[in-house]
């Protein structure tokens, strides 16, 4: 293949995933108009979110898999068919529920661009030129996460919230054209028959864990062996165990558990699972926190962020020269833990004043943890396996990062609206009133403050949300922390061994 031909190919495959990975989060900041579009709740709300991740969750294995088995570059291209149809779909959703669904429909599509795009540039690059083009590509997408609260807030200054989809449709067919002229046509492996059992398993084990913690979270009352989170967390764990059984057994497996005895791919994994809970997550909270509470537009908000996409525009394309220096795992393991510090000292840099300033701080280490181990964990994953379970191994780390993201939605929830909902419980409000906020949630808590036209109420709840960033926060700096430590066991400490 062309020298030529390959950057023309990595360009296509940047863009089709740069959609996918854009769309996780360009809908953080709609949620504030597309709730009050539908008149939906704090947990369908989520649910806009999770519908995606969770799909593109479950379904990236079985999309690796039908790429090694019929041609990466035919799946990749019928993912961004499907993608744009369903981006379509989503701007013309008559309600909440088919906006749900759809966006988990979408999500399918945008697990193929994502999940087949790393496999793509490992077929066409090798040597130095694979850790630049992976750099690149490691780039694009810690700026296309950080970028969606920016399109998104620019498009809502102009247009409507269906807008933030109508963008997919341009974009994606260019990407089409440039994917069939340039993309080449990848190697098949005949590895016996596709694990559906695997992936509806999959799927539902992670329904069910999203789904108990969503309870406990929308439900105040509700303790954790409440039958209604209790039942649905311990079916989790049981359905766990059953998809791990039965991909231990199965002839050709949807994920092969021996590549978690890789501690190469087992540290990316847990690097990328962590870059889901902690930063893509945590970014819904940061855009309601500007917009909400601190009343900047969605354009300012989704400015704000670009904070952290700068640090992955200017140190993705470069941080594999960086690591032919410095040890990957230690880069990954130290800025994990500095993102750790970061998290912990947002609430002395916050307070409760109504400026984002406070929050630069944290947006730079941030910054930091997302430019630095989306390259180097997919570069260190990529080049411990053998070339047949790259698509695996691409797809473990993806899953690993979106579910996250879906698992820090519910996580970090849980931690805002239990103080939150704490904190109203003490205040001096009646009980009627506090029973209004809190089955609005925090999200809704200062709009409705604001039109009851009560200077006292308003700063009750304003104190509750912002308390409740700072639960965030700590439980946000506990999971880098943790991540950083494991990072560093598994990344580095086999290579002093092997010295």
């Amino acid at each position: 293949m062309q020298s030529r031909n390959k950057w023309f190919a990595l360009v296509a495959v940047c863009l089709g995933f740069f959609m996918g990975l854009l769309d996780v989060t360009v809908v953080n900041v709609a949620l504030p108009t597309i709730q009050t579009s539908f008149n939906s709740s704090f947990s369908q709300l989520q649910w806009v979110i999770n519908a995606y991740t969770l799909m593109f969750a479950a379904v990236l294995f079985l999309i690796s898999k039908l790429g090694d088995l019929i041609g990466r570059k035919r799946i990749f291209i019928i993912s961004l068919v499907l993608f744009s149809a369903f981006s379509l779909a989503c701007s013309v959703a008559p309600s909440i529920t088919w906006l749900i669904i759809f966006r988990g429909i979408q999500g399918i599509g945008g697990a193929g661009m994502l999940s087949l795009s790393m496999s793509i540039i490992a077929d066409i690059f090798e040597g130095p030129s694979r850790g630049l083009a992976l750099g690149i590509w490691g780039s694009v997408a810690g700026l296309s996460t950080a970028l969606g609260p920016l399109f998104g807030g620019i498009l809502l200054s102009f247009f409507s919230w269906e807008s933030i989809f109508w963008m997919n449709i341009p974009i994606g067919v260019i990407a089409l054209f440039m994917s069939a002229r340039y993309i080449p046509t990848s190697k098949t492996f005949n590895s016996g028959k596709i694990d559906f059992i695997g992936m509806l398993l999959s799927f539902a084990f992670m329904f069910c864990i999203i789904l108990g913690l969503i309870q406990k979270e929308t439900h105040y009352g509700y303790s954790w062996f409440d039958m209604h989170v209790f039942a649905l967390l311990a079916a989790g764990v049981i359905l766990i165990a059953i998809f791990a059984v039965w991909e231990k057994h199965f002839v050709s497996p949807m994920l092969d558990l021996s590549l978690l005895k890789n501690r190469q791919v087992a540290g990316s994994a847990i690097s990328n699972l962590t870059l889901g809970i902690a930063i893509y997550a945590a970014f819904s909270y940061i855009i309601v926190l500007s917009q909400n509470y601190m009343g900047y537009s969605a354009l300012q908000s989704g400015a704000q962020l670009m904070l952290i996409s700068a640090f992955s525009l200017v140190i993705g394309p470069i941080s594999g020269k960086i690591a032919t220096k410095i040890n990957p795992g230690l880069i990954i393991s130290f800025v994990l833990i500095l993102a750790g510090v970061g998290m912990f000292v947002l609430p002395v840099f916050l307070g409760n004043q109504n400026h984002w300033y406070g929050l630069i701080p944290t947006f730079v280490t941030l910054g930091l943890a997302n430019a630095f181990v989306n390259p180097l964990s997919s570069n260190i994953a990529v080049s411990s396996v053998e070339p047949k379970e790259i698509g695996m191994t691409s797809g473990l780390l993806n899953v690993g990062k979106q579910f996250g993201t879906s698992l820090g939605l519910v996580v970090l929830g849980l931690a805002l609206t239990d103080t939150y909902n704490d904190h109203l419980v003490t205040s001096k409000m009646s009980d009627s009133l506090m029973h209004v906020f809190q089955n609005a949630g925090p999200f809704a808590g200062s709009e409705i403050a604001e039109k009851m036209h009560n200077s006292s109420l308003l700063s009750i709840v304003h104190n509750a949300f912002y308390r409740g960033i700072d639960s965030v926060a700590f439980t946000d700096g506990f999971i880098f922390i943790v991540a950083g430590i494991l990072c560093y066991i598994l990344l580095c400490m086999r290579s002093k061994k092997s010295k």
